[in-house]
């Protein structure tokens, strides 16, 4: 097949904001459009003229998708072959270097639709290995390219994944920012669209970090209208974590169970075992911050930290599988073991975003003060004030705030104890 099929064809569907499903509807399956991008599977004279016509392209795109491939277009197809696979087996710094070249092939062929494809899938490789400063570069320039002002989809996803970037290096201003600027943008494309709820997700995601919950909770109900549960179950697994997460921030514990009940029933560790991993992760910690100490939390703590041993995450990742197991402890009572998994979780607190690093030395002041440690204690939470200040999560901060203030008044009280025993004797 010629001039690089497959990836024509991913280009075309992203900028529509179509998902495999949407675009194979009742005739091609997601597996068998999958197939197609990634070349491993050649469509026949009347798939191409079918999904031509889901498309809306002219007649002519047909033939110059059907030309005879050149040296070069084989050249950048293999390299898009091997990002692909590399991306499967989760190797994301050997999937972003075969990205680069697929980019860079195509930029030498003056393919830009393809050039400005794979240069995205290099940024989320990079940032799926944590090259988070190298990302933001890349999708900074993706922005500024004239492809992003003509096409809606890719201007929106480009945002979003920029929004990502500044949630993870704790910049949630930033991060509402450019996620608001993504959900505007988003209004244009049709509805039911992938792009539209990755936008909406990454914006309730950056609100909610923010405290702004009932905004996050808004946007909720907006991100629920738009999934079909009986045509997109693993997306809408996805929207009922999400909206299970914010319910849990609202202190809604009840809507909060029942929707990540139905993200359990709707997600497959078969279909995507580090999708599991994540959600493992995140409803555990959830349910932790609602103070729901029970046999399903423990069991969501296991699954995490299983899962994410078959797929060998991030070093935040394994960092903050483990601070979840450490707050199970120090909710559970066993305050000494806490206190050493967080001392060891602290020590490499660089690797993780502002806010999580927050949460880390908030659990450890709290951890020590339980321990009769206060002096020790006050130094972590000072620490915690910070890190929650420097990422504008300011309900945090109070909380930082309450647990000092709480020390010092025991200390002046002590103090003061300590000085009418000493006048009396």
């Amino acid at each position: 097949m010629g001039n690089g099929f497959g990836e024509k064809l991913r280009a075309e569907r992203l900028e529509r904001g179509l998902t495999q499903a949407e675009l194979g509807k009742d005739l091609y399956s997601p597996s068998y459009i999958s197939l197609l991008e990634t070349g491993r599977r050649e469509p026949t004279a009347e798939v191409i003229e079918e999904l031509a016509r889901r498309l809306d392209l002219a007649p002519k795109a047909l033939e110059a998708w059907s030309q005879p491939i050149s040296v070069n277009d084989a050249e950048y197809v293999l390299a898009g072959l091997y990002a692909r696979q590399a991306w499967d087996l989760r190797d994301y710094e050997l999937a972003a270097s075969h990205a680069a070249t697929a980019a860079q092939i195509a930029l030498d062929g003056k393919n830009t639709s393809a050039w400005w494809n794979m240069t995205y899938m290099q940024a989320e490789c990079l940032l799926k290995h944590g090259d988070v400063q190298e990302c933001q570069q890349i999708i900074q320039r993706l922005l500024e390219h004239p492809m992003a002002t003509e096409s809606i989809g890719l201007a929106v996803r480009a945002r979003q994944m920029l929004a990502t970037v500044f949630h993870r290096e704790g910049q949630l201003s930033l991060a509402v920012e450019h996620s608001l600027e993504a959900v505007k943008l988003s209004e244009q494309l049709p509805k039911n669209s992938n792009v539209i709820i990755g936008a909406l997700r990454a914006l309730i995601a950056a609100l909610a970090e923010s405290g702004r919950l009932d905004e996050a909770w808004r946007y909720c109900q907006t991100m629920s209208e738009q999934v079909d549960e009986d045509s997109m179950s693993q997306l809408a697994g996805e929207v009922a974590w999400v909206i299970g997460n914010v319910a849990f921030m609202r202190h809604d514990h009840r809507e909060g169970v029942h929707q990540h009940e139905r993200a359990a029933k709707l997600l497959s560790p078969a279909n995507d075992i580090e999708l599991w991993a994540r959600f493992n992760k995140a409803t555990a910690t959830v349910r932790l911050s609602a103070g729901i100490v029970e046999p399903e939390t423990l069991s969501a703590i296991e699954r995490a930290e299983l899962a994410f041993s078959i797929v060998r995450g991030t070093k935040s990742d394994e960092l903050e599988v483990a601070f979840i197991r450490a707050r199970w402890l120090y909710l559970t009572g066993d305050i000494v073991t806490a206190v050493d998994r967080l001392r060891d979780i602290h020590a490499e607190s660089d690797a993780l975003a502002k806010h999580t690093a927050g949460e880390v030395a908030l659990l450890l002041g709290k951890s020590l003060k339980a321990a009769g440690e206060a002096d020790e204690a006050l130094k972590y939470l000072q620490e915690a004030q910070k890190d929650f200040s420097s990422a504008g999560a300011q309900d945090r901060v109070q909380q930082a705030l309450d647990a000092i203030l709480e020390i010092r008044l025991s200390q002046e009280r002590a103090a003061a104890a300590a000085a009418k025993s000493a006048r009396a004797s």
